[in-house]
């Protein structure tokens, strides 16, 4: 069993709240409201520039060129990440200036700044734990989401084209994600690789459920942003 599917089964309540949250279902049967989803692409945006300079501490941490790599590796990804959102964004007539100047919102904040003070103050392996829920997680949401894309929706079109939101399910669930997503399962075994004592992985699971739980209050913050929801 890897590491992280060990991590998964001791978190598996919280694991599910924020795979099967709320604001995944809405956003996968296309009945989230247009103005939550772009509430969550504004705080997104902020996310991913926080979890870049995550990734680019990770590099800092690094001991090894194979985990500079790595870390370049996953950087590069999430800067391919937010072309999706500059994409969506424009589109719904959001600008970059609009998305840069918003300011971030508490959850924003707590989950990002949680994850870059486990690096600060832990290993590189806190780091990649801390950042697991988001680098893995999506991949799975994604996967999970991918077969609505072909089921008949209310106006008798299939396929992305006929999804509100098909180009974020098919972002995810694509094989570049798929594989950034099993690139850091596998980073995971290989820095827990001279084992772990009882002690650390504690540790390291009260880190994996933190960050789990700061994924969903950051879809809860998406779903709360409407009055009278």
């Amino acid at each position: 069993m890897t590491l992280f599917e060990t991590l998964k089964d001791r978190c598996r309540p919280e694991w599910e709240a924020y795979t099967r949250h709320e604001f995944v279902e809405e956003l996968g049967s296309g009945t989230l409201p247009l103005e939550v989803f772009r509430d969550y692409l504004i705080q997104d945006f902020h996310f991913l520039v926080q979890f870049a300079r995550a990734n680019a501490l990770a590099a800092f941490k690094s001991r090894t060129l194979a985990d500079i790599t790595a870390a370049h590796q996953a950087t590069g990804a999430i800067l391919a990440e937010t072309e999706l959102h500059l994409r969506l964004t424009e589109r719904w007539g959001i600008p970059r200036a609009t998305l840069e100047a918003a300011a971030e919102k508490q959850a924003t904040v707590a989950y990002t700044r949680y994850v870059l003070d486990c690096g600060m103050v832990g290993d590189l392996l806190d780091l990649h734990v801390a950042l697991a829920p988001c680098t893995i997680g999506y991949a799975e949401i994604g996967a999970h989401l991918q077969p609505r894309l072909t089921e008949r929706g209310s106006t008798g079109e299939r396929g992305r084209a006929g999804h509100p939101y098909g180009e974020w399910i098919a972002e995810y669930s694509g094989a570049e994600f798929t594989a950034a997503s099993r690139a850091a399962i596998a980073q995971l075994d290989v820095l827990s690789g001279g084992g772990l004592t009882d002690r650390r992985l504690d540790e390291l699971t009260e880190v994996f459920r933190t960050a789990t739980r700061l994924e969903a209050d950051f879809w809860q913050q998406a779903l709360d942003s409407t009055v009278g929801r």
